[in-house]
Order: structure tokens, then C-alpha cells, then sequence
């Protein structure tokens, strides 16, 4: 069983027990989260979302938070004086696939929290 899932404007290849590192997600290391952007998953048959599959979700462990190593970026333009040096460091978030689920809950986002108090 694997699905393809989108985060962070990427698309994963994911199946449980892969351990993928994806854009800084804002949940506790120790926590569970469900990524709710599902665009396939395959078991015995081929399930397809157009564009995402509503009520799947993939359950997963955050196990930690972190960031990459450091980029150097150097510019330089010859005989004109100019040079310029940055760094960069990329935060990530690791997860742990635990399961697959076609009939996962979806959190309720702030917009629909207000619609259904009033």
C-alpha cells in the first residue's frame, strides 16, 4: 500500500513506516498529525482524487523538528568591486508513517470553527 501526498507545495511518495522530511509543519515533536492533501492511494484498487481525496488523510508521527545545513550563496561580478555572501538553513520537519486511511477525520480549520459558532 502506498499513496502520494502533497505538502508544503511537494508531492511524497509515502507507504507506512517511511520516514520523510518535509517542510516545517507547526505541530510538537511527540505528536501525531494527519497530512489531509491525498491525491492517490493504492491498495488492491487504484484511488484517485481530483485533485485530493476527501476523508483520506495519512497518519504520522512528528519526530522532530529541525534544520538543514547551511548553504553559502556567493555572488560575484568580475572588475566591478561587487561581491556578496549569504547563508541559508532551511528548516524541516521529520515524520513517520504509520498508516494510510481512505476514512480519516479532517480537522476543522479556523473558518469553518467560526461558521459553526455563529
Amino acid at each position: 500500500m502506498y499513496a502520494i501526498v502533497e505538502t508544503g507545495a511537494k508531492q511524497y511518495w509515502v507507504s507506512p513506516g517511511d520516514l520523510i522530511k518535509v517542510e516545517k509543519l507547526d505541530f510538537e515533536p511527540g505528536t501525531e498529525a494527519v497530512l489531509s492533501n491525498v491525491l492517490l492511494i493504492a491498495d488492491e484498487t487504484l484511488h484517485l482524487g481530483t485533485p485530493y481525496l476527501t476523508k483520506a488523510g495519512i497518519v504520522c508521527d512528528v519526530l522532530e523538528t529541525d534544520r538543514h545545513p547551511k548553504i553559502t550563496i556567493f555572488k560575484f561580478k568580475r572588475r566591478k568591486g561587487y561581491r556578496l555572501k549569504k547563508g541559508h538553513r532551511q528548516s524541516y520537519t521529520l515524520l513517520k508513517i504509520k498508516e494510510i486511511k481512505l476514512d480519516a477525520p479532517k480537522k476543522k480549520s479556523e473558518t469553518e470553527k467560526k461558521a459553526s459558532k455563529s
